[in-house]
């Protein structure tokens, strides 16, 4: 009789906690409102192919984001979209209510905060912010010669017709000629359409060996610089998503994930080298916009 109570015993106490153990997940969900059990879908802007070595990059830290934050958000399905469009036209699809991507990577300014929502954590420690040159190699010592900006003002430079670079150049008295598209920049410069093209310090490295074939070199004398902070952007009604990638950046930053993805990009250590290459002529250009890097 003994016995038999304690198997009933035993038998209710299983059953209790195999009850619990189904009601875990439900319970998990109501006390975490961000939790959300079904994949969230995200696409995001494909790379150019010169691009690739380095945007790859955003594509790994917005990964690195989600997965830091799958415990408390719940699981994600992250795409590329399938086409190259301009950065005008990323910027344009992210601000449509159902844009066929959900976010992009870019350098703001005034108009993009007003268009987008981003997210304020820079993606770059700052590397945005320095420029050096691509240029022919044929110019190198025309380049080198160049002491002041005033001197560099006999030469144009190339630039995306919409990058708030441009706007920078242009308000500090620089000529540029410009193209709506990346890739058609480096076949100007190589066709002589203009004499320089500004590059950030974590991209020109893996942009000069694509096009090495088309004579361009790194310009080893000069340098500007000016804030060109790089954030994600995502629709101004998608504060939810916003949020998520926030958190999970910031659990990045402070496990050191983020800063050993960093550092394991091809180029990202050597450019965050450069900025501090003492050998180089250092512009400071005006900005409209003050924003921070």
């Amino acid at each position: 009789m003994i016995r038999s109570q304690r198997s009933s015993a035993y038998l209710c106490f299983f059953w209790a906690l195999l009850w619990v153990g189904c009601l875990a997940p439900a319970t998990y969900a109501e006390d975490n409102p961000a939790f959300d059990p079904t994949p969230l879908r995200i696409v995001t802007q494909p790379f150019e192919v010169t691009a690739q070595a380095h945007e790859i990059y955003f594509y790994k830290v917005l990964e690195l984001a989600l997965q830091k934050t799958a415990d408390t958000h719940g699981p994600y399905q992250l795409e590329r979209f399938n086409r190259i469009l301009s950065n005008q036209r990323y910027i344009a699809e992210v601000s449509r209510d159902h844009g066929v991507i959900d976010i992009t990577w870019t350098m703001i300014n005034q108009e993009r905060e007003e268009k987008l929502l981003p997210i304020k954590i820079s993606l770059l420690r700052g590397m945005n912010s320095y420029r050096v040159f691509l240029i022919r190699t044929e110019d190198v010592q025309k380049f080198a010669a160049i002491r002041n900006i005033e001197e560099l003002k006999q030469y144009s430079a190339g630039s995306g017709s919409v990058w708030p670079d441009t706007s920078v150049l242009l308000a500090n008295g620089l000529p540029v000629v410009t193209s709506a598209h990346y890739e058609l920049l480096f076949t100007m410069l190589e066709r002589k359409r203009f004499d320089y093209f500004p590059r950030g310090v974590y991209e020109v490295w893996t942009e000069q060996k694509a096009h090495a074939n088309k004579g361009f070199v790194i310009e080893e004398t000069l340098m500007f610089h000016y804030p060109a902070p790089i954030y994600f952007f995502v629709n101004k009604k998608n504060a939810r998503l916003a949020e998520r990638i926030e958190r999970g950046l910031k659990i990045a930053i402070a496990d050191g994930s983020f800063d050993t993805l960093f550092f394991s990009t091809p180029g990202f250590e050597r450019g965050y080298q450069e900025i501090n290459n003492k050998n180089r002529r250092v512009f400071h250009l005006q900005t409209l916009n003050h924003y921070e890097d």
